[in-house]
């Protein structure tokens, strides 16, 4: 439909909303502010980030959870502490580290049950990566001696002390720190989940620690970076203290800003200047210390956590508030540099793919020509595949050779031999680059299918930018070596048939989407145009309860951003993912292109969009049979909510949709009774909703005796 189909006729024509099945997913600012009234109210569960929909008692088993990067400290320097080995030599961390590439520091014992368990898995690591350059040092913390029987080749240290506990900040006696030759913290957690609290599995599902040092042995930083390690519990020993890491550039700010800065402030990076000498960051001291302090740098625009809980999204950037005060104090100081020893080594940017090297590219066969000036309509452009099966993505990488003057790219999957446009932004889309995401890697045992033979549609919409130049996008895609357990899929929550009227600073637009079968939430997607000021995601369980799985109380554009989940969302049958997002029509709106303009759904950025992206997972045989009518937006979206009248006689169809609901006006009087709206699929109810909403009918008389 276009922007004229959106047109308000006084039925339900122009008003049609939409929750569609989208066979791909999106990927990757401190808040301080206060919610904006109406658009930052709380839902009746009372909390603005993911929780469990009930109450429920804790469970006696525990497996590792992934954790935010930042909250787990990775990227820190870590105190240069001694410990004795099991020879009675006392040695420094720094002598440690020195002498391969990555040292693997995990803590075990003899007494611990899991840590019996992980020994031989220690040593088989040990093994496979030590020809690799990969050290193991283990660390026993609860015994004054070497046990006889441990079967490590590597260093053993004997920290009964709890000094190398305490600089590393171990919680467990399983937990295991992947340090660099300057002692860089890269990763810590779990060995892999195969055991934990009160289960064994048969082989792990996951295999984080091998993961973390294949991803740093390939130049990369892990995918996950930090995970909880289930164990016996290390408690701080009080006489135990780490030497203190001086606030110097050197030591401190120089890792805060390799985590927090480089991935966009750097010599090829998007952001409009680097950050990667002191000298740079002494220039820009000023306009750092103003984003930190109001919290638009780093980006990350979902509400903080309740006080004392951790950040439910595994891609949570905000500067922990130790990096934020010990950051803005050094700005505000004579900015000391410190020994160039305590120096982190300089992070290594692919100057290809992210991802690594892809095992197939696509890329447009000629560059698009991008103007100077004006608006561009959407290019299109159509490049078959040539697989004879289907295979599973395990990762995937858009990449624009022109990226200062793209807004977006969405890529399709389509029939083979199709040429077809069909749909827009809320249909199949398999692979996206947005404002601050171009690329997705799925853990083992995830994947997106491409479908043999599938034909990849590139919608690309440029944004002219002064200058002339050409465009020739690419993607990459890495397979998974098997088929996955999961099937990653995605569905879009969308109304496309508000209207935001001229000068409403607050205007609030909703979409719901049924969930009739089990699901596990991965990541959600907000996405609106230069009027959008808030969103939210809301979960209502069949028993009510309404939770809130994402806040985001101040929307900003220019940084699309994916929410995903450190642990998925357990979403039952019955419930009902709703989505809220406000918008500022006003003219206090510094980015609104025209206050005075009723604003409906459309493609160009002065337009709006309504779209809450949902990136989800099945389990059990129901959910699987579901997929294949559809998966969620696919089914019958079932009846009207309760805040809904509606119109015994149904809702008369407006000439020019009536082919679009022909095959569910089952009686042929061209209306839309209840009966026949529960057969809807979501994206037509959203419509019908709309209407009603808008324009409901007159209460029933009441009944005389």
């Amino acid at each position: 439909m276009d922007r004229r189909g959106t047109r308000r006729s006084g039925r339900i024509g122009g008003l049609l909303g939409g929750v569609l099945l989208v066979g791909g997913a999106l990927l990757v600012l401190r808040p301080v502010w206060a919610d904006p009234p109406s658009a930052g109210a709380a839902s009746s569960s009372g909390s603005s980030v993911a929780a469990a929909p009930a109450e429920s008692p804790p469970s006696l088993r525990e497996a590792p959870r992934p954790l935010p990067a930042a909250e787990a400290g990775i990227g820190r320097l870590i105190p240069d502490a001694a410990c004795r080995d099991s020879q009675g030599r006392t040695v420094r961390l720094t002598e440690l580290v020195a002498g391969s590439p990555w040292t693997v520091l995990a803590f075990t014992n003899a007494t611990c049950p899991l840590c019996r368990k992980y020994a031989p898995v220690l040593a088989r690591l040990e093994k496979e990566y030590a020809p690799r350059g990969v050290a193991f040092v283990f660390v026993n913390p609860t015994q004054k001696d070497k046990p006889d029987d441990v079967p490590f080749a590597g260093r053993y240290l004997l920290d009964t002390p709890g000094k190398l506990r305490a600089a590393l900040g171990a919680t467990s006696t399983t937990e295991v720190f992947v340090l660099d030759q300057r002692r860089t913290l890269r990763y810590r957690g779990a060995v892999d989940d195969q055991y934990g609290l009160g289960y064994a599995l048969e082989s792990p599902r996951q295999r984080y620690l091998a993961a973390a040092l294949d991803e740093l042995l390939a130049g990369r930083s892990p995918t996950v970076a930090a995970t909880t390690a289930p164990g016996c519990v290390l408690e701080k020993e009080e006489a135990a203290s780490a030497p203190t890491v001086p606030l110097t550039y050197h030591a401190r700010i120089e890792r805060i800003i390799q985590v927090h800065c480089l991935e966009c402030h750097r010599q090829g990076g998007v952001a409009p200047f680097s950050l990667e000498t002191y000298d740079d960051v002494a220039a820009h001291r000023g306009m750092i210390r103003r984003v930190v302090m109001e919290g638009r740098m780093p980006p990350w625009l979902a509400a903080p956590p309740p006080a004392g809980q951790p950040s439910p999204f595994l891609n949570d950037r905000r500067l922990p508030e130790a990096d934020r005060r010990d950051l803005l104090a050094w700005l505000a100081s004579d900015r000391p540099q410190g020994d160039p020893a305590d120096a982190p080594l300089p992070l290594r940017f692919a100057s290809g793919w992210t991802i690594g090297q892809p095992d197939v590219i696509y890329q447009l066969p000629q560059p698009i020509a991008v103007k100077a000036e004006g608006t561009m309509p959407y290019q299109n452009v159509f490049i078959d595949t040539e697989f004879e099966e289907d295979r599973w993505v395990q990762a995937l990488e858009v990449q624009p050779t022109a990226r200062e003057v793209v807004h977006h790219v969405l890529v399709f999957t389509l029939p083979p031999g199709s040429r077809r446009i069909v749909g827009g932004e809320t249909t199949g889309f398999f692979a996206a680059y947005v404002p601050g995401n171009n690329k997705l890697i799925y853990p083992p045992g995830y994947a997106k299918k491409l479908p043999k033979k599938a034909v990849l549609r590139f919608q690309i919409h440029y944004t002219p930018n002064g200058k002339p130049t050409t465009d020739q996008t690419r993607l990459g895609l890495i397979f998974a070596k098997e088929k996955p357990r999961y099937e990653v899929q995605v569905a879009a929550i969308a109304n496309l048939g508000f209207r935001i009227p001229p000068g409403a600073e607050n205007h609030e637009v909703s979409a719901r989407l049924p969930v009739p079968f089990d699901v596990r939430l991965l990541a959600l997607f907000p996405h609106a145009h230069l009027r959008g000021k808030a969103a939210r995601y809301e979960l209502r369980t069949p028993d009510g309860t309404v939770t809130t799985l994402l806040h985001v109380p101040r929307y900003d554009f220019n940084w699309q951003l994916e929410y995903r989940f450190a642990q998925p969302v357990a979403v039952p049958r019955g419930s009902t993912l709703i989505y809220r997002a406000w918008y500022d029509n006003s003219a206090n709106n510094p980015a609104n292109p025209d206050p005075t303009r009723t604003v409906r759904w459309g493609e160009q950025t002065y337009d709006e969009m309504h779209l809450g992206y949902v990136e989800y997972v099945v389990d059990g045989l129901a959910g699987r049979m579901a997929l294949l009518q559809g998966g969620l937006g696919g089914n019958p979206g079932g009846p009207p909510p309760a805040d809904v009248r509606f119109p015994p006689e149904g809702v008369p169809i407006p000439e020019r949709f009536q082919r679009l609901f022909q095959r569910f006006d089952t009686n042929g009087d061209k209306r839309i009774d209840p009966k026949e709206f529960e057969q809807l699929p979501p994206f037509l109810q959203n419509g019908v909703l709309e209407y009603l909403r808008a324009n409901p009918p007159p209460a029933p008389p009441d009944k005389k005796d």
